[in-house]
């Protein structure tokens, strides 16, 4: 794979923002700690600079996606792809009267969609979901800081907000705090899907995999870990250990990514 770092722990420059596409920011390359990771390989794991959606998919957006794309409505969706929950929370009305009744709610994060919906509903837009590590690597980040993730204060704040998760009166999507990548609602609005969801109990081994399993639900955890003071990634990380393709929640949602190195290749 070719390395390619638009910017190392920076924003887009103002040279670059012209080939941004719509609508998404750059996450600047570089070097993090994952928080758990394969003990036999470095600390560090570089990631390539790349494009992510400014905000969540609203309700508006995966409306606008399955009126496009029919197979992925919720009356039309195979079982095989989502569980029995899924856009359990969309109205059996058209749009307009949606909008009408309830103008917020198009607004709001989409959630109860299945991995394998956000899939095709970013592959419709030659986009793809993040990868755990871009994921993780941008959240990092707080207001003013590209790295945070030793900062207690910032931590605390994101484990408060996590403790009131909730799938009810969500904000708007462009109603959310905005970190200094420019990423708006990184924490404190849903979970985030990312698309190798479970590699991190992937090592090739099953033993391996079994013990790190059990260690994201124990004091284990935070002696392997990379940062044991991250509460909320070890969250995260919980939640992605069970979850399944079809699963939908309703306070799990996703935003899209794009590799710069397609784009640029292109031109």
């Amino acid at each position: 794979m070719v390395w390619f770092f638009l910017a190392l722990f920076a924003p887009a420059s103002a040279s670059s923002a012209a080939n941004i596409p719509s609508g998404m920011v750059v996450v600047g390359g570089g070097e993090y700690s994952p928080l758990f990771k394969d003990p036999t390989l470095p600390s560090g794991v570089m990631v390539e600079s790349y494009y992510i959606d400014k905000l969540l998919v609203s309700n508006d957006d995966f409306t606008a996606f399955t009126t496009a794309n029919p197979e992925w409505s919720k009356q039309n969706v195979k079982s095989l792809f989502a569980d029995t929950q899924y856009l359990h929370h969309f109205p059996n009305i058209t749009v307009s009267e949606v909008a009408e009744r309830s103008p917020t709610w198009l607004s709001q994060p989409v959630t109860n969609v299945s991995w394998f919906a956000a899939r095709a509903y970013c592959k419709a837009l030659d986009k793809r979901l993040p990868a755990l590590d871009e994921w993780e690597y941008a959240a990092r980040a707080s207001r003013t800081e590209v790295d945070a993730s030793h900062n207690a204060e910032h931590l605390s704040r994101i484990l408060s907000w996590y403790s009131a998760l909730t799938s009810s009166a969500l904000p708007g999507v462009s109603e959310t705090p905005t970190n200094v990548w420019g990423i708006q609602g990184m924490h404190g609005v849903v979970w985030e899907m990312v698309n190798d969801f479970n590699s991190v109990l992937i090592t090739g081994e099953s033993r391996g995999d079994t013990q790190l399993e059990r260690e994201l639900f124990c004091g284990a955890g935070a002696a392997s870990s990379s940062n044991p003071s991250d509460y909320a990634a070890f969250m995260r990380y919980a939640l992605r250990s069970s979850y399944e393709a079809s699963y939908t929640l309703g306070s799990l949602g996703f935003r899209c990514a794009k590799n710069i190195v397609e784009l640029q290749s292109i031109e």
